[in-house]
């Protein structure tokens, strides 16, 4: 082996030893404060006809194809989508509905990269309004780990469930939706 070969072999056995030893899970949570009883916030995310008026991933892509299937809203609603290179292509499945408490969903990525993550919406009383917290978990394979040196999931997920918490917390508090 050659001096410049060899050096190339070591340079790749050590990245791939650096990215193996990243994270394997990851989770992105954010909350926000909401002046609107939980069953205004709960409709807003139980039924993804609505999600249009606030998810920063709609306003990221506004030509989009999304289509729906499945139950209208709560557990089986599914989402599909087709996006640009911001936000791909994948759907989204509610898996649990608990009136004005909790929201399950999977979320399977196609585009760009394909993955399997979980999302969870939780809507606890605070005063005469909602706290709502969003987080995402899931497993992060090799591809994962190595785009993590240079990609924070936390800041760039985060950064947009902090727009859509702020976008759905407008909607909800100047009562720019109808309470059905």
């Amino acid at each position: 082996m050659s001096g410049t070969l060899l050096v190339i072999v070591l340079i790749v056995a050590v990245a791939a030893f650096f990215i193996s030893q990243r994270p394997s899970e990851f989770n992105v949570t954010r909350s926000a404060s909401m002046d609107a009883p939980p069953e205004t916030v709960f409709a807003q995310v139980n039924d993804f006809h609505k999600w249009e008026a606030w998810s920063p991933w709609a306003k990221l892509d506004p030509d989009a194809r999304v289509s729906f299937e499945g139950a209208p809203a709560g557990t089986g609603a599914i989402m599909r989508w087709v996006g640009n290179n911001k936000i791909g292509e994948g759907s989204c499945t509610i898996t649990e509905s608990r009136p004005n408490d909790l929201i399950r969903m999977r979320l399977d990525f196609l585009k760009p990269f394909k993955g399997t993550s979980f999302s969870e919406f939780t809507f606890g009383p605070q005063g005469n309004g909602t706290m709502v917290t969003w987080s995402m978990s899931g497993e992060n394979n090799f591809m994962a780990k190595a785009m993590s040196l240079v990609m924070n999931c936390e800041k760039m997920v985060g950064g947009q469930y902090e727009k859509g918490l702020a976008s759905m917390k407008a909607l909800v508090e100047n009562r720019q939706i109808p309470l059905s």
